[in-house]
């Protein structure tokens, strides 16, 4: 299976991670049951208000010393069930250090994050994240739109028949026309009666929104119920039924599915991307299929899988429940597999890239992206073709992220939740997509520094949240240079020489590769903690 190592390369004292230190703050009682204990977390000196998960990182047969020095990082959105960690838009070194972290709010259920990417828009990188909320596998928000240091350029949601903050949690992709592809779920009466439900019973119809960044505008819309018969879902609606009824058990008005209350998700549209001749390809979770769209007509071009595939798929080659079709460089359309809902004949998740001959109409598997083990991922997950050819894999539900090689060989493994640690933990720890980019990030907020003392030795803790570019930071007392360290993870422990320890004779500074000074601030006494 591989060597075993911890995200974090040594335990500080200003930056434990709980990963080994079971004591610390992240596996304290009183956040579970007594039965249960939340899963560790990275703690830090200068921002005690951040409680990134700890990771544990699973070297591959493909693993080489180089990927710890990887350019990529790694974007995240994970929730957990446990106050610590914390949920929230995350983005991670190739040693499974934090790099940025916006938490998100106990207190607020309409602020989830899914879907942390960077993107590219008005010819500059962008931070994309949906945040709104979220229930039973759909949203009703917006997606939030970062420059390259975290202040917000705009908002972007659905709009003309749909009205605002109607935006599902599931696609924020940016086209090269600045256009934003949306979904949204629309409750939308519907005759159930060829699957087993009312003759005027509700259905929630999957709709795609194009809207214009700038503007607002609606410029394409699509309607799944208008193309896509109700008759082509994989869901059992009878065990479906039942299912809603044993939850609404002992409910004063129990719900009932295909009602307008409960309307019946025959489609679950999970990605929308464009193709490399303009179309749009749609993943549905529920027909087991993807979709080609005339982009001008919204007519279906062509199906693929599901019960009306217009495509002979190899045994080996047919997938179900999947996520986040993509069409590929060199014409093969990749995908997450899913192979699960969480039902008795759920088979282990992969990544999956199909050769498509769209003459012959026949698909074939031209590589797969299985775990190190047996792994079923019954919700969210994605496929990213990378650069090199390789595919990084976020297995959604499963708390873990993968990189491979272009012909399938897994290079590392990491896990960021609760199913890797031994013991009674608890927390979960899934995040519905995951990706591994570049990201250059420099804040407009000064760093924070502490002033520590600790048996008789005094030091500064210091760390800049988003910062990419500080290679080392540099203390001075008075007029004179004390120190200066190179940058060793999100906090940096710095040593105050003798007779230079009061805080406010001290100052410090970020500096970048070439030695220019990116930012500084003055430490504080102390911490406060939150």
């Amino acid at each position: 299976m591989g060597r075993v190592r911890r995200g974090q390369r040594r335990l500080r004292r200003s930056a434990a991670t709980a990963t080994a230190m079971l004591a610390l703050a992240g596996c304290g009682g009183d956040d579970g049951d007594d039965e249960s204990r939340p899963i560790p977390h990275q703690e830090f000196l200068s921002r005690p208000d951040l409680k990134p998960p700890a990771v544990e990182i699973t070297e591959g047969p493909a693993w080489s010393a180089r990927r710890d020095a990887a350019d990529e990082y790694i974007f995240l959105s994970p929730n957990y069930g446990t106050r610590t960690p914390q949920d929230g838009s995350l983005i991670l070194d190739a040693a499974g250090e934090l790099v940025w972290m916006r938490p998100a709010s106990d207190e607020d259920p309409d602020d989830d994050p899914f879907d942390l990417r960077v993107q590219e828009y008005d010819g500059r990188d962008v931070l994309t994240v949906y945040e709104g909320p979220s229930e039973g596998g759909h949203g009703h928000g917006e997606v939030t739109v970062l420059d390259g240091s975290y202040e917000e350029i705009t908002r972007v949601t659905t709009g003309g028949s749909l009205g605002p903050d109607e935006a599902d949690l599931h696609e924020t992709t940016i086209t090269e026309d600045g256009t934003m592809l949306l979904a949204a779920y629309v409750p939308t009466e519907a005759d159930l009666t060829d699957v087993g439900g009312p003759a005027d019973g509700h259905v929630e119809d999957a709709v795609i929104q194009e809207v214009d960044i700038a503007t607002g505008d609606v410029v394409f819309e699509w309607s799944a119920l208008d193309h896509v018969p109700v008759t082509e879902t994989m869901v059992d609606y009878a065990a479906e039924r039942e299912e809603v009824a044993e939850e609404a058990e002992g409910d004063e008005d129990p719900a009932v599915l295909g009602s307008a209350e409960e309307p019946f998700d025959y489609f679950h549209i999970n990605s929308i991307t464009v193709d490399d001749d303009g179309s749009l390809l749609v993943s549905a979770r529920h027909t087991h299929a993807v979709y080609r769209l005339d982009r001008s007509t919204g007519a279906v071009d062509w199906t693929l899988g599901g019960s009306s595939s217009d495509f002979s798929l190899d045994e080996d080659a047919v997938f179900s429940w999947q996520h986040d079709a993509h069409r590929a460089p060199d014409g093969t359309l990749t995908l997450f597999d899913n192979h699960a809902h969480g039902g008795d004949d759920d088979e282990s998740s992969r990544g999956l890239r199909l050769a498509l001959d769209e003459e012959a109409m026949t698909a074939e598997v031209a590589a797969e992206y299985r775990p190190p083990e047996e792994r079923v991922s019954s919700a969210m997950a994605n496929a990213q073709l990378l650069d090199d050819g390789g595919m990084f894999i976020g297995w959604g539900s499963r708390p873990h992220y993968s990189e491979y090689t272009a012909d399938g060989e897994l290079i590392y493994d990491v896990c960021h939740g609760d199913e890797c640690l031994d013991g009674d933990y608890d927390g979960g720890g899934g995040s519905y997509r995951g990706y591994a980019l570049e990201w250059q990030g420099r804040p407009t907020t000064d760093p924070d520094a502490v002033l520590t003392e600790e048996g008789g030795e005094s030091a500064v803790q210091v760390s800049w949240n988003g910062a990419t570019e500080v290679a080392e930071w540099r203390l001075t007392a008075g007029e004179e240079e004390a120190a200066t360290v190179a940058r060793d993870g999100f906090e940096t422990t710095i040593p105050v020489p003798d007779g230079g320890a009061e805080a406010g004779s001290l100052r410090i500074e970020a500096l970048d590769d070439d030695g220019e000074v990116l930012g500084g601030t003055t430490p504080s006494e102390s911490a406060d903690e939150e």
